[in-house]
């Protein structure tokens, strides 16, 4: 079935709104939040700081630690509280991403927390998450090698698109949604995952689409890490 128009009128190739902000709690060693349409997701950074039990302390180099999480009230039907299934498996997949740009060498036996809260959901949470969590690990002065920008590409129906929303992920004649995220400065691609089916080349315009979103999710990152540093210059 041919898909002619996007629930709330965006161009195939174009994403949501989006919006960033670093330090946003004051208590945490970094934090940020990223918006992207209705999405909402906050990061907080804790560490680097001593391991406990002691036996799972690395000598050689810090440990990453990442905790994804949808607060109940998130959406529409009431989430029940705690760990999930899936929170698990993007606090995995988050903790994976942020370990290919953070260099964790100069924190032996030490831990550094990343615990990602999702406010507001309205598809694209884990790479909302991403966003927010890389950020976060910045404004807590955590070495890395670059910045990580996420997005969500698919395809809905007979068209490929970007940045889909719930609207589009429960589309009746079927979509494809596939979080990609990317190290801008290389165009490394750290994760890439599908689930629903795509041709050849329906994938390669999907990443390629990818690749230019998160460039421009990049040069909001950069925006709001740079805005947070001038703030504290003048305090």
């Amino acid at each position: 079935m041919t898909y002619t128009k996007r629930p709330d009128g965006r161009k195939f190739d174009e994403p949501r709104k989006m919006e960033a902000k670093v330090g946003i709690i004051k208590r945490a060693d970094g934090s940020a939040m990223f918006k992207m349409g209705d999405t909402i997701a906050i990061a907080a950074v804790y560490g680097p700081r001593e391991l406990h039990p002691r036996f799972l302390q690395n000598p050689e180099r810090g440990t990453l630690r990442c905790v994804y999480d949808m607060l109940s009230f998130s959406v529409p039907d009431r989430k029940r509280p705690g760990p999930s299934r899936r929170g698990t498996e993007i606090s995995m997949v988050t903790e994976n991403s942020l370990l290919s740009v953070v260099n964790l060498d100069q924190f032996p036996n030490a831990v550094v927390d990343v615990f990602i809260n999702i406010t507001q959901a309205n598809a694209g949470t884990r790479c909302a998450g991403i966003n927010a969590a890389v950020m976060a690990l910045a404004d807590a002065g955590i070495p890395m090698r670059d910045l990580v920008s996420a997005i969500s590409v698919g395809k809905v129906g007979d068209k490929v698109v970007c940045d889909l929303d719930k609207d589009e992920e429960d589309y009746e004649e079927g979509s494809t949604d596939i979080p990609v995220a990317i190290v801008p400065r290389t165009g490394e691609v750290i994760l890439l995952q599908l689930d629903g089916s795509i041709k050849k080349e329906e994938l390669k315009e999907a990443l390629k689409m990818a690749k230019k979103t998160c460039d421009d999710i990049y040069k909001i990152q950069k925006k709001a890490l740079k805005k947070a540093y001038q703030e504290f210059q003048n305090e």
